[in-house]
């Protein structure tokens, strides 16, 4: 049986890619200090033979008795409010955990995955955004400790691969949604659906103008599995092509929720992208990979799962 190690494997995507990886016949080791990962992500994981969740921060000390043949490296806090409040921890787990998290590999001879972000690209100044160009990041704003750990993260397991000879592997992973996202997350997808099914006003970050490419997880996962089992460096984008301003977003959300909120307007973050969209054309010819789920299908999943999340919450608060 194969074996790997997901870093923040307790979070949103990490919990997704071990649950796949279990369906793939992988014996799973699911790493995490529940910063913002949450042990319910994967409690119904634990039951099975192949899934072993530890309790571990890879800026520690990062630890695996016998064989592993990929490490995937996904722990880092991965959305503005996480990692404006953590920024500390968000620049080590990108750097110092980056690095332990490839020592693992190196010491295991297996393939390693960094997952990495569109945030590379900054507020970009080229659209859609390929892999080669370069980036238009602010690195004393707000949003450089997660955009800056993300671009160390990418220099150091480049060096990795060219001076350890480490099997090394980037995706660069564009907007995710779907269920398991935290209601107070606090990315557009997680905060609309959650304010949509409370009946509160969505709050619109400036005019809407700005974009979003929305990519189900389900194909995001797919994404990453087939560059674990593949041998190109990367980076590679995964995320989809469809773009949407962020106003419409709500909208639709409003409308799929059956929701009589009212569309409402707040201010604009500092450094906030205008605009988003991946040029998949490496991920087409590399991974043979595209993303298969309809926006508003996964739209659809969500909005069911956080319907059922909220309602269970409100029993919890009940039975206290």
């Amino acid at each position: 049986m194969r074996r790997a190690v997901v870093t923040g494997g307790a979070g949103f995507i990490g919990s997704h890619l071990c649950e796949r990886l279990l369906d793939e016949d992988y014996e799973v080791l699911c790493l995490d200090n529940f910063l913002t990962g949450r042990p319910e992500n994967v409690a119904h994981l634990t039951g099975d033979p192949g899934f072993r969740l530890i309790r571990c921060d890879v800026t520690d000390f990062v630890h695996v008795s016998g064989p592993v043949d990929v490490v995937l490296h996904f722990a880092s806090p991965a959305s503005p409010i996480d990692y404006l409040q953590r920024p500390i921890e968000t620049l080590e787990v990108g750097s110092i955990g980056t690095q332990h998290a490839l020592g693992l590999a190196r010491e295991k001879g297996a393939r390693f995955v960094l997952a990495s972000t569109s945030e590379v690209y900054g507020d970009p100044l080229v659209h859609p955004q390929p892999e080669d160009y370069r980036g238009n990041v602010n690195p004393v704003g707000p949003r450089a400790v997660y955009d800056e750990a993300k671009r160390f993260g990418e220099a150091i397991t480049t060096a990795y691969r060219s001076y350890h000879g480490v099997d090394t592997g980037i995706v660069r992973i564009f907007n995710t949604f779907g269920p398991r996202l935290r209601p107070d997350d606090g990315r557009a997808v997680p905060t609309f659906i959650r304010q949509a099914l409370e009946e509160q006003p969505i709050v619109v970050a400036g005019d809407g103008s700005q974009t979003r490419s929305l990519c189900y997880v389900d194909d995001t996962v797919e994404g990453i599995v087939r560059m674990a089992h593949a041998d190109h460096p990367g980076p590679v984008n995964l995320g989809n092509p469809h773009e949407l301003a962020i106003v419409d977003l709500a909208r639709w959300i409003k409308d799929l929720a059956g929701s009589p909120s009212e569309i409402a307007f707040g201010p604009l973050p500092q450094d906030d992208p205008q605009v988003r969209r991946p040029d998949i054309s490496r991920a087409r010819d590399v991974l043979a990979w595209e993303p298969k789920t309809p926006v508003e299908d996964g739209l659809r999943r969500t909005i069911d799962w956080f319907r059922r999340a909220l309602a269970q919450q409100v029993v919890q608060v009940g039975s206290r």
